[in-house]
C-alpha cells in the first residue's frame, strides 16, 4: 500500500499584492523522501516553502501538510508539528547551544521562564546536539557560533518535537566552505538516522545538494518546470532552462557541480 503523503500540493496559485508569485503548482512528498526546490532569485521558492510550513495560505489551489488541509486547520498548532530551519532567526540573547536546541520543544525563541525540560527531554537535545556534530560547542554562547555553527544549532533545535517534515531555506547561506561542507555532511547523517524523516530544501546552487537528494522541483517565474526523481530532473538541459543560461552538470561521489556550457563544448 502507497503510504499517505507528507506533504500534497495541488495547483496551487498565490498572489501578492495582485501580482502572482506561484502559478498552477503541484507536488507530492512522501516520508524518506529528500526534495530540493532550486531556482533563480524570485522564481518562488520561498514563498512555496512558506506554504508547505503553515506559514501562509494559498490564493487557489490545496496545500496539505501532515494530512491537514490550510484553511481547516490551526496553523499554529500545525506549524509546532513542522521542523522549519529558517539562517534568519531573530534570537538576541547569548544563549548557549543546548538552550537554543531545548527551545524548539516550546517553539519560542528564547527560553520560557520557569520552564524545564524532563530528564528524557534534555537527553533527546543532547543526542541531537551529538548528531550535528556539535557535541563539544552545547555550553558555546549563541553570538560567538559560526554561522555554519547556528544552522546546525537550529537544525537540532527544529528535530527537537520530533517531526515527520523538516523544511530548510538555503541553509549554506552565507557559509564558507568549510561551513558547507559540515552541514551537508550533517544533513547526510541525518537522512541515515533518521529514514522516515521527509525534507524539503531551498537552494539556487546545486553545490549546496547533499548526496542524499532524493527529489527535485525546478521553479522558473512561479512555475514547475520539472519534478520527480532528482536524477531525472537534474540535467544539463532542464537545469539550464530553468536559470535561463545554459550549463553542464557534473555529479561525483553524490555531489552535483555547475559549469557554463560553451558552444564548442557542444559540438
Amino acid at each position: 500500500m502507497t503510504e499517505a503523503p507528507v506533504l500534497r500540493v495541488t495547483g496551487v496559485d498565490f498572489v501578492r499584492d495582485g501580482n502572482p508569485i506561484l502559478r498552477d503548482v503541484s507536488l507530492t512528498v512522501r516520508p524518506g523522501e529528500h526534495w530540493a526546490l532550486l531556482g533563480a532569485n524570485g522564481a518562488g521558492k520561498s514563498t512555496l516553502l512558506s506554504l508547505l510550513g503553515a506559514l501562509a495560505h494559498p490564493t487557489r489551489g490545496a496545500v496539505e501538510v501532515l494530512g491537514e488541509r490550510l484553511g481547516r486547520v490551526d496553523m499554529r498548532r500545525l506549524r509546532s508539528r513542522v521542523g522549519h530551519v529558517d539562517p534568519r532567526h531573530p534570537l538576541r540573547s547569548p544563549l548557549t547551544v543546548r538552550d537554543v536546541v531545548l527551545t524548539g520543544l516550546t517553539n519560542s525563541v528564547e527560553r520560557v521562564p520557569r520552564w524545564s525540560p524532563t530528564d528524557e527531554e534534555a537527553a533527546r537535545a543532547e543526542e541531537l546536539i551529538g548528531l550535528l556534530g556539535l557535541g563539544d560547542r552545547r555550553d558555546a554562547r549563541w553570538p560567538v557560533l559560526s554561522q555554519g555553527q547556528r544552522t546546525r544549532a537550529l537544525i537540532a533545535r527544529s528535530l527537537m518535537p520530533s517531526p515527520r517534515l523538516l523544511l530548510l531555506d538555503e541553509p549554506a547561506t552565507g557559509l564558507d566552505v568549510a561551513g558547507r561542507e559540515q552541514l551537508i555532511d550533517r544533513l547526510d547523517v541525518l537522512a541515515l538516522t533518521r529514514p522516515r524523516l521527509a525534507s524539503v530544501l531551498v537552494t539556487h546552487h546545486m553545490e549546496e545538494l547533499p548526496p542524499g537528494t532524493t527529489h527535485a522541483m525546478l521553479l522558473r517565474d512561479g512555475r514547475c518546470l520539472a519534478a520527480g526523481p532528482a536524477e531525472e530532473v537534474l540535467t544539463g538541459d532542464l537545469v539550464s532552462d530553468c536559470f535561463d543560461h545554459p550549463v553542464r552538470l557534473t555529479r561525483t561521489d553524490g555531489r552535483w557541480s555547475v559549469r557554463t556550457r560553451h558552444p564548442a563544448a557542444s559540438r
